[in-house]
């Protein structure tokens, strides 16, 4: 489709053109132009009090499409993010022509538009507006496909005069489009449509003579945001009815779903016309079945914290508070009760200020994940690298952390005071190395909470601080237990040094982190900052301390300033900023490839088994199941002999289209293991943590469905 130009009666009204077309913007990828965007009004001047409509128009080169507000099976939304002068509101959301329904090889199914599309939104001015001309600028995103998927995005800007009296622009092409907006559900004597749910199906029957006469009627889904569907099916036509079955995998409580009824001479023809179906308004369901499944997947939570304290990524930490029990055994019992709640504290701290963070982020719009919120940040890494560093220094007893005494007596009253604030930090110092780590349970509780509301996803957070905190808690509330720990001695210094070293493997896992997700480059350049931490640290424990001359001390602080700032501004924000990111290629080992949307789809279209592999250098449960199972001799062998083809989906930096496959698999996180049969079937997604007899289990189904064909 073609838009016609606008017609031009004068010179005036021919320059006046200019100010109601958006700056247009291409996207151009290989030498061709992809895409060209820009914006248009239905006015030529805005008068104030009188409403207008401005749309978003994509032109797309050929064999390219982009996508319907609800894409289907693949594919994102176009986005219109408005930035309005003051006296300008928009009135609600965009409006979205029919889209084309399109069935790609591998039971792909998506909405979308080819050539053109036209975006439009109504615009309310206020009744006074003092500005002689107003500028509209709006930020447009996209994704466009045609074997790949390349995003685009494009700044629009768009002047009209303010006027008392305004004249249409652009007429024929509002009127083409406003033809293929959906209109509003007849009324009853027109239409009916009535839903049931039949197990796993929910089926929908519309009664209307006006459908008799079309032959292609077709229903597009608005799927809830929490909810997964199959596709839409025709169960039956007879005389002035039509119903569709369209299989429904989660929620169980899912009764009806918003979308298009569909119909036209021909499917995906140009005449075609839609009636948009909202949800019935019916009594609410039961919340009883909701409520109990929210405390089924509480529990999981309280599970998965508990578990966590199992992990490698905490253990290190958990081995400072071990050995703070040992020093406290034999002192009162109120003192290590107040660390333990303290170190507790920390905990909850910490999981209540992520958990406040992911629900605004979701309230924005942004995608939320456990472990890759902050573990795909490199600076969070190298933070959290020498924090580590810092309390392993301490450890070999290079410096003290003494709080000034001033502080200390105005603030902490007492040393018990500062040991309760030390086993605070150490609470929450376990809590972010526990972030890249999904437990059994975790992993499934988190996957439900992320698609509830922000009570939801805060008790959830809570239940797992409780779960991690409880096996402290329930030490320090009976301290007897305390005496089958050794008696403390001066064999706990060693103790204290062996748990430097603890820290610095855990350096080293960083510093691994580091170096997967910046490369040498990036490894190198980070150790040179982490040295220079130590030698401040040095410093600070020879030379900044409480016997020192005043002088000494004024001079070690301001080298020590110095070294950090210097070292901070060149080794990190210059050379470290500069390093590029490590190519996943060059990490990948073996028979292993590196996954893309495109090469899955690819595999699967000639029928070939995939084992995608959802990992990241950060996740050390991955790395585990990685070393135990997946390289385990027996396993390669096995799926050698079923020739299945593996791929790594490498989460290390963030990549958007691996987090879109981990929220279709309600995973909030890495690991994620699934198995794709090459066929129809549904995918199988395995537990957290593997072992070999379920991974040889069911590469043994694949067998079995071969033969049952």
């Amino acid at each position: 489709m073609k838009p016609a130009p606008g017609s031009v009666f004068r010179l005036a009204i021919c320059l006046s053109i200019l100010g109601f077309l958006g700056r247009a913007e291409a996207q151009v990828y290989q030498g061709k132009e992809l895409v060209k965007a820009e914006l248009l009004a239905d006015t030529n001047a805005i008068v104030p009090g009188k409403n207008f409509t401005v749309g978003l128009l994509l032109r797309m080169a050929p064999g390219w499409h982009t996508y319907w507000k609800a894409p289907g099976d693949a594919g994102l939304p176009t986005e219109l993010k408005w930035n309005l002068p003051p006296g300008l509101r928009t009135i609600g959301g965009l409006q979205w022509p029919i889209p084309l329904k399109t069935n790609d090889p591998g039971d792909i199914q998506t909405y979308g538009y080819e050539d053109e599309v036209f975006l439009t939104q109504e615009i309310r001015p206020g009744a006074k507006i003092d500005d002689s001309r107003l500028t509209l600028s709006a930020e447009a995103n996209w994704l466009v496909c045609e074997k790949i998927c390349i995003p685009g995005s494009a700044n629009l800007q768009m002047e009209l005069p303010v006027s008392t009296t305004s004249a249409s622009a652009n007429a024929e092409l509002f009127a083409r489009y406003r033809q293929l907006l959906a209109q509003n559900w007849p009324d009853s004597k027109t239409a009916t449509a009535n839903w049931s749910r039949a197990n796993s199906e929910l089926r929908l029957k519309v009664t209307s003579a006006t459908l008799s006469k079309y032959p292609a009627v077709d229903f597009y889904p608005i799927p809830p945001e929490n909810a997964i569907i199959g596709h839409p099916q025709i169960g039956a036509r007879a005389p002035g009815e039509v119903s569709f079955r369209i299989p429904v995998e989660s929620p169980k409580t899912l009764s009806a779903i918003p979308g298009l009824l569909v119909f036209a001479e021909r499917p995906n023809g140009t005449d075609r016309a839609a009636w948009e179906l909202e949800l019935p308004t019916v009594a609410p369901p039961r919340v009883l079945g909701h409520a109990r499944r929210v405390i089924s997947f509480l529990f999981f939570g309280f599970i998965g914290g508990f578990i966590l304290n199992l992990m490698p990524c905490v253990l290190p930490v958990i081995s400072l508070k071990i050995f703070g029990f040992i020093q406290q055994a034999g002192q009162s019992r109120q003192k290590i009760l107040r660390s333990g709640v303290a170190f507790a504290a920390g905990i909850f701290a910490w999981f209540t200020a992520l958990a406040l963070v992911l629900i605004g982020l979701k309230i924005a719009g942004r995608d939320v994940t456990w472990g890759g919120f902050q573990f795909t940040n490199p600076y969070f890494v190298l933070l959290l690298s020498v924090i580590v560093l810092v309390f392993a220094l301490n450890l070999f007893g290079v410096f003290e952390i003494a709080l000034p005494q001033r502080l200390s007596r105005g603030l902490l009253a007492s040393s018990e005071r500062k040991d309760d604030l030390g086993s605070f930090f150490q609470g929450m110092f376990a809590t972010v190395l526990a972030t890249p780590c999904t437990a059994p349970f975790l992993g499934t509780a988190l996957g439900f909470a992320f698609t509830q509301s922000p009570a939801v996803i805060l008790s959830m957070f809570l239940v797992i601080a409780a779960g991690m905190s409880a096996p402290y808690l329930l030490l320090c509330a009976q301290p007897a237990w305390l005496r089958f720990l050794p008696q403390p001695g001066r064999w706990m210094l060693r103790l204290k040094e062996v748990m430097g070293f603890l820290l610095l493997a855990t350096l080293l896992f960083l510093l691994y982190v580091l170096g997967a997700q910046r490369g040498v480059a990036g490894l190198i350049w980070a150790s040179c900052f982490l040295l220079i931490v130590s030698v401040v640290c040095w410093m600070k424990g020879a030379f900044l301390t409480p016997g020192a001359p005043a002088k000494t001390r004024l001079i070690a602080a301001i080298t020590m300033s110095i070294l950090l700032v210097l070292s901070g501004v060149y080794f990190i924000d210059k050379q470290f900023r500069a390093t590029r990111y490590a190519a996943k290629e060059v990490r990948l080992q073996g028979d292993w490839q590196a996954f893309t949307p495109e090469r899955l789809q690819a595999e699967l279209n000639q029928h070939h088994p995939v084992f995608v592999d959802f990992t990241a250098a950060w996740c050390l449960t991955c790395k585990f199941n990685e070393q135990s199972v997946l390289e385990n001799p027996v396993v390669r062998a096995a799926f050698q002999r079923h020739g299945v083809t593996k791929m790594k989906a490498d989460w290390t930096n963030g990549d958007p289209q691996i987090t879109k496959l981990l929220q279709q698999f309600r995973r909030p996180g890495v690991p994620l293991y699934v198995l794709y049969s090459g066929r129809s079937d549904k995918p199988i997604v395995f537990p957290e943590l593997l072992t070999k007899g379920i991974v040889l289990e069911k590469l043994e189904t694949l067998s079995a469905s071969v033969v049952a064909k």
